[in-house]
Protein backbone atom coordinates (compact mmCIF):
# COMPACT_ATOMS: atom_id res chain seq x y z
CA UNK A 1 0.00 0.00 0.00
CA UNK A 2 2.79 2.43 0.89
CA UNK A 3 4.56 1.65 -2.39
CA UNK A 4 1.38 2.34 -4.36
CA UNK A 5 0.87 5.67 -2.59
CA UNK A 6 4.49 6.64 -3.24
CA UNK A 7 4.23 5.76 -6.95
CA UNK A 8 0.93 7.62 -7.22
CA UNK A 9 2.40 10.67 -5.48
CA UNK A 10 5.45 10.62 -7.76
CA UNK A 11 3.18 10.41 -10.82
CA UNK A 12 1.07 13.38 -9.69
CA UNK A 13 4.09 15.51 -8.88
CA UNK A 14 5.77 14.58 -12.18
CA UNK A 15 2.72 15.58 -14.23
CA UNK A 16 2.37 18.85 -12.39
CA UNK A 17 6.07 19.60 -12.80
CA UNK A 18 5.79 19.16 -16.56
CA UNK A 19 3.08 21.83 -16.67
CA UNK A 20 4.89 24.18 -14.29
CA UNK A 21 8.10 24.13 -16.34
CA UNK A 22 6.57 26.13 -19.13
CA UNK A 23 7.89 29.37 -20.59
CA UNK A 24 7.75 32.56 -18.57
CA UNK A 25 7.75 35.20 -21.30
CA UNK A 26 5.99 35.39 -24.65
CA UNK A 27 6.09 39.06 -25.50
CA UNK A 28 7.94 38.48 -28.80
CA UNK A 29 5.29 36.31 -30.48
CA UNK A 30 2.12 37.74 -32.02
CA UNK A 31 -0.86 37.86 -29.70
CA UNK A 32 -4.53 37.80 -30.69
CA UNK A 33 -7.77 38.35 -28.80
CA UNK A 34 -8.11 34.60 -28.18
CA UNK A 35 -4.73 34.52 -26.43
CA UNK A 36 -5.62 37.47 -24.22
CA UNK A 37 -9.08 36.17 -23.34
CA UNK A 38 -7.77 32.67 -22.63
CA UNK A 39 -5.07 33.95 -20.28
CA UNK A 40 -7.43 36.39 -18.52
CA UNK A 41 -10.04 33.67 -18.03
CA UNK A 42 -7.48 31.10 -16.93
CA UNK A 43 -6.15 33.45 -14.24
CA UNK A 44 -9.60 33.54 -12.65
CA UNK A 45 -10.14 29.83 -13.28
CA UNK A 46 -6.82 29.00 -11.61
CA UNK A 47 -7.63 31.19 -8.62
CA UNK A 48 -10.79 29.16 -8.10
CA UNK A 49 -8.79 25.96 -8.58
CA UNK A 50 -6.36 27.11 -5.90
CA UNK A 51 -9.28 27.78 -3.55
CA UNK A 52 -10.71 24.30 -4.18
CA UNK A 53 -7.28 22.66 -3.88
CA UNK A 54 -6.61 24.39 -0.55
CA UNK A 55 -9.80 22.84 0.78
CA UNK A 56 -8.66 19.42 -0.42
CA UNK A 57 -5.25 19.80 1.17
CA UNK A 58 -6.76 20.90 4.46
CA UNK A 59 -9.76 18.58 4.70
CA UNK A 60 -8.74 15.53 2.69
CA UNK A 61 -8.37 12.29 4.62
CA UNK A 62 -6.27 10.15 2.29
CA UNK A 63 -2.65 10.89 1.41
CA UNK A 64 -3.45 10.68 -2.32
CA UNK A 65 -6.11 13.40 -2.13
CA UNK A 66 -4.00 15.64 0.11
CA UNK A 67 -0.96 15.26 -2.17
CA UNK A 68 -2.95 15.89 -5.35
CA UNK A 69 -4.60 18.97 -3.84
CA UNK A 70 -1.30 20.40 -2.58
CA UNK A 71 0.42 19.82 -5.91
CA UNK A 72 -2.43 21.47 -7.83
CA UNK A 73 -2.33 24.48 -5.51
CA UNK A 74 1.42 25.03 -5.99
CA UNK A 75 1.37 24.43 -9.74
CA UNK A 76 -1.61 26.67 -10.39
CA UNK A 77 -0.13 29.48 -8.29
CA UNK A 78 3.02 29.32 -10.43
CA UNK A 79 0.88 29.34 -13.57
CA UNK A 80 -1.10 32.38 -12.37
CA UNK A 81 2.14 34.28 -11.91
CA UNK A 82 3.27 33.26 -15.43
CA UNK A 83 -0.04 34.36 -16.95
CA UNK A 84 0.03 37.70 -15.16
CA UNK A 85 3.55 38.28 -16.55
CA UNK A 86 2.23 37.55 -20.05
CA UNK A 87 -0.65 40.00 -19.68
CA UNK A 88 1.72 42.65 -18.37
CA UNK A 89 4.17 42.06 -21.26
CA UNK A 90 1.27 42.41 -23.72
CA UNK A 91 0.01 45.61 -21.98
CA UNK A 92 -3.37 43.95 -21.44
CA UNK A 93 -5.78 44.18 -18.49
CA UNK A 94 -5.22 41.48 -15.88
CA UNK A 95 -8.89 40.53 -15.82
CA UNK A 96 -11.50 40.08 -18.51
CA UNK A 97 -14.66 42.15 -18.59
CA UNK A 98 -17.39 40.78 -16.32
CA UNK A 99 -19.44 39.52 -19.28
CA UNK A 100 -16.46 38.03 -21.12
CA UNK A 101 -17.59 34.44 -20.55
CA UNK A 102 -20.78 35.22 -22.49
CA UNK A 103 -18.84 36.30 -25.55
CA UNK A 104 -16.17 33.63 -25.31
CA UNK A 105 -17.83 30.25 -25.42
CA UNK A 106 -20.07 30.83 -22.42
CA UNK A 107 -18.01 28.70 -20.03
CA UNK A 108 -19.16 29.55 -16.52
CA UNK A 109 -16.98 29.82 -13.47
CA UNK A 110 -17.21 27.03 -10.93
CA UNK A 111 -20.34 27.75 -8.92
CA UNK A 112 -19.45 29.67 -5.75
CA UNK A 113 -22.28 27.86 -3.94
CA UNK A 114 -20.68 24.50 -4.75
CA UNK A 115 -17.36 25.65 -3.33
CA UNK A 116 -19.10 26.92 -0.19
CA UNK A 117 -21.06 23.65 0.16
CA UNK A 118 -17.85 21.66 -0.16
CA UNK A 119 -16.54 23.24 3.03
CA UNK A 120 -19.26 21.51 5.07
CA UNK A 121 -19.62 18.33 3.04
CA UNK A 122 -20.21 15.09 4.94
CA UNK A 123 -18.66 13.17 2.00
CA UNK A 124 -15.80 15.60 1.52
CA UNK A 125 -13.37 13.58 -0.59
CA UNK A 126 -16.05 12.34 -2.99
CA UNK A 127 -17.53 15.82 -3.36
CA UNK A 128 -14.07 17.41 -3.65
CA UNK A 129 -13.01 15.01 -6.40
CA UNK A 130 -16.26 15.48 -8.33
CA UNK A 131 -16.06 19.27 -8.13
CA UNK A 132 -12.39 19.31 -9.12
CA UNK A 133 -13.05 16.93 -12.04
CA UNK A 134 -15.69 19.33 -13.39
CA UNK A 135 -13.40 22.31 -12.76
CA UNK A 136 -10.47 20.68 -14.58
CA UNK A 137 -12.75 19.70 -17.46
CA UNK A 138 -13.57 23.40 -17.91
CA UNK A 139 -9.81 24.04 -18.17
CA UNK A 140 -9.62 21.39 -20.90
CA UNK A 141 -12.33 23.15 -22.88
CA UNK A 142 -10.71 26.56 -22.54
CA UNK A 143 -7.29 25.17 -23.49
CA UNK A 144 -8.82 23.46 -26.53
CA UNK A 145 -10.26 26.77 -27.71
CA UNK A 146 -6.84 28.41 -27.32
CA UNK A 147 -5.16 25.59 -29.24
CA UNK A 148 -7.63 26.04 -32.09
CA UNK A 149 -7.74 29.83 -32.35
CA UNK A 150 -4.78 31.35 -30.47
CA UNK A 151 -1.84 33.00 -32.22
CA UNK A 152 0.88 33.10 -29.57
CA UNK A 153 3.14 30.08 -29.93
CA UNK A 154 4.13 29.87 -26.25
CA UNK A 155 0.57 30.26 -24.98
CA UNK A 156 -0.62 27.58 -27.40
CA UNK A 157 2.17 25.26 -26.23
CA UNK A 158 1.16 25.87 -22.63
CA UNK A 159 -2.52 25.25 -23.54
CA UNK A 160 -1.49 21.87 -24.97
CA UNK A 161 0.30 21.05 -21.70
CA UNK A 162 -2.80 22.12 -19.77
CA UNK A 163 -4.89 19.75 -21.88
CA UNK A 164 -2.51 16.86 -21.27
CA UNK A 165 -2.05 17.42 -17.53
CA UNK A 166 -5.72 18.06 -16.79
CA UNK A 167 -6.74 14.89 -18.67
CA UNK A 168 -4.26 12.95 -16.54
CA UNK A 169 -5.51 14.61 -13.34
CA UNK A 170 -9.11 13.82 -14.22
CA UNK A 171 -8.22 10.18 -14.83
CA UNK A 172 -6.38 10.02 -11.49
CA UNK A 173 -9.37 11.51 -9.72
CA UNK A 174 -11.74 9.07 -11.44
CA UNK A 175 -9.47 6.24 -10.28
CA UNK A 176 -9.58 7.59 -6.72
CA UNK A 177 -13.38 7.71 -6.90
CA UNK A 178 -13.49 4.13 -8.18
CA UNK A 179 -11.38 2.98 -5.21
CA UNK A 180 -13.90 4.53 -2.86
CA UNK A 181 -16.69 2.26 -4.06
Amino acid sequence: MAGTAARWTATVLGLLLIVACGPTESAGDPVNAEDVMFVQMMVQHHRQGIEIARLGAAKGKTPEVKTLASAIEVTQQDEVEMMLRWLHAWSQPLTAASDAHDHHGGLPETDRKQIAALKGSKSFERDFLNLLIAHQDDALQMAGAESAAGANREVKQWAARVESSRKAQIQQMLDLLDRRK
